[in-house]
């Protein structure tokens, strides 16, 4: 039966303690709007404690305008999510229309600036100009959001932290539910040693580095996608099952391990019973809650922990520089 996450004390740290969940009817959720919040909590002192010595933390990030006020709000946003945490934001504003030579070039000046140590593109580029041919100009050193296929195969190898934002999103849920939260910074094993897990969706910056990244928890990793021949079987077997594959209500409750770790990151538009657009996710939520044991909501559940993880990543690159 899922869990209640209520802690029920079974000796000490030094006899190895670990919480154990109570049961209970229904599926925790997994609260990426906390979460986010603890993270982000965290590397403000870190941020602060970089400022103290001289070593300021800054985000680029360039944009095209596009004409998408969508695009323009969400670097505002960032903007004042990065102050509240002390990181400079300097955006690179590229007019409407611009080719790929003004982007490239303008990506290659900051990888030349000492000042700069991290840099971001905003989607959507112009049509025509492909997004992969920019990202792979950023210097790996300096790119935040993991997209460089240098840094994408860095990770294969656990030679860099600058995952894709969205995959590290996805461990760092995982770990909220799995690790022991008074254990000894170091002293727990690999948190998914001997779990099955199972990924649907195969995307370069999504599927794929998370099913790396589990893999470097020790979890046997299966990766699927939509068109997998008996997919619901497969999801059945995965003690931690992720939801990337962007189709609506893919995951039902027929497909979920009882007590499962379920992270949905599929993040659809649909129109609901009333007429109006709404956002779900690849997991047919309200049934999949009575039978997991730990659920993402969407929304509120891994975008709000990917954008701290970005901000992670520019933490972590700011550190590497000082």
């Amino acid at each position: 039966m899922p869990y209640s996450g209520e802690v029920v004390k079974r000796g000490d740290s030094a006899s190895g303690y670990h919480p154990v969940m109570t049961a209970r009817k229904e599926a925790m959720l997994i609260d990426g709007v906390a979460l986010s919040a603890q993270v982000r909590s965290g590397l403000a002192a870190r941020v602060s404690a970089l400022r103290e010595r001289g070593k300021p933390v800054r985000l680029d990030a360039v944009l095209v305008d596009s004409g998408d006020s969508a695009a323009r709000v969400y670097a505002d946003n960032q903007a004042k999510t990065c102050a509240a945490l002390g990181i400079e934001y300097k955006l690179h504003l590229l007019p409407a229309g611009a080719a790929y030579d003004d982007i490239a070039g303008r990506v290659l000046l900051l990888n030349t600036e000492d000042a700069v140590h991290a840099i971001m593109l905003h989607m959507p580029l112009p049509e025509g100009v492909d997004a992969y041919r920019v990202q792979r100009l950023i210097a790996p050193e300096k790119d935040v959001e993991g997209v460089n296929p240098a840094n994408i195969g860095n990770v294969v190898y656990g030679r860099s932290s600058l995952a894709p934002c969205t995959a590290l999103a996805v461990i760092k849920m995982v770990e909220s539910v799995v690790a022991d939260p008074l254990a000894p910074p170091g002293s727990q094993p690999p948190l998914l040693r001997g779990k099955r897990a199972l990924v649907v969706g195969a995307s370069d910056v999504v599927g794929k580095p998370i099913a790396v990244l589990l893999m470097r928890q020790e979890a046997t990793v299966i990766s699927c996608n939509k068109h997998t021949h008996n997919l619901p079987e497969l999801t059945r077997s995965a003690d931690v099952l992720i939801a990337a594959a962007g189709v609506p209500g893919l995951i039902r409750a027929d497909m979920v391990k009882p007590d499962a770790i379920v992270v949905d990151v599929g993040v659809n538009r649909i129109k609901g019973p009333d007429g109006k657009m709404k956002t779900v996710g690849d997991v047919d939520f309200e049934p999949v809650r009575h039978v997991a044991g730990w659920l993402s909501p969407v929304p509120g559940g891994v975008g709000p922990v990917t954008v701290a993880m970005l901000l992670y990543n520019v933490v972590v690159s700011a550190e590497a520089f000082a």
